[in-house]
């Protein structure tokens, strides 16, 4: 059984991370996928073959200028973010800038520009985060923006509605990708910080990325037919209990 057989996905971040799990996984469950990043290189590396757009998606003319070459969509999963650490107090105004840009602008952009491309009953996936659910420290700006992510998905449910597209959002706990090794090699005392991150959460470990592209393969699917405007937690149930 292929739950997205026949549906064209458009996956942004999809050089690396989150992005490109989801996007073999898509293509594996019968997707024909459209890829987009930063480096055209990654991209090919995802999936041989596969249609690949080498933008940044917090730039305004270059999302206007995919979406006029865009086919029309059965959806998105919109995976491209970056974490830069550090307090509102320590934080300079261009890091603040930066996160907004790479994790909500870029969002904001791409359903700006392509929602028209998407056909009517498709399904959208914004990639949250679980520290945009409940404060840690030393994550202020990135926290922020992925707040405005989850209430981004709530009002693109809202508005797609009419049209019965669908658009959820998904609040990932520590994934085991680069952008944790990054962090990992940052930190004074990697082990401890490797530590920290797996004990937030009762089951103790972190997240694999199979598991969220598994998840975000279930709403992009027609099997969650009736699932809009939601904000779901996949953390190994930190927030649960936090």
């Amino acid at each position: 059984m292929k739950p997205l057989l026949g549906k064209t996905l458009l996956v942004t971040g999809a050089g690396s991370g989150l992005g490109r799990a989801a996007a073999r996984l898509f293509q594996e469950r019968g997707a024909q996928v459209i890829l987009v990043g930063r480096r055209l290189e990654s991209l090919q590396d995802t999936l041989q073959g596969a249609t690949c757009m080498a933008i940044d998606h917090s730039d305004d003319a270059a999302v206007a200028d995919l979406a006029r070459t865009c086919p029309p969509l059965d959806g998105m999963f919109l995976a491209a973010g970056q974490l830069r650490t550090g307090t509102v107090e320590s934080t300079p105004l261009a890091d603040f800038e930066a996160m907004l840009a790479a994790n909500l602008r870029g969002p904001w952009l791409m359903a700006h520009y392509l929602g028209p491309r998407l056909k009517e009953g498709a399904s959208v996936v914004l990639v949250g985060s679980n520290i945009a659910l409940r404060a840690i420290p030393d994550s202020a700006a990135y926290s922020v923006a992925k707040a405005g992510v989850h209430m981004l998905a709530k009002a693109l449910a809202l508005e797609w509605a009419p049209r019965r597209i669908r658009c959820n959002a998904i609040a990932p706990g520590p994934i085991h990708t680069a952008m944790v090794d990054a962090r990992l090699a940052a930190s004074p005392q990697p082990e401890e910080e490797l530590a920290r991150l797996m004990s937030v959460n009762p089951l103790m470990r972190l997240g694999k990325e199979s598991e969220v592209a598994a998840l975000a393969a279930h709403l992009l699917s027609d099997e969650s037919a009736w699932t809009t405007g939601a904000v779901i937690t996949i953390d190994g149930g930190a927030d649960a209990v936090y």
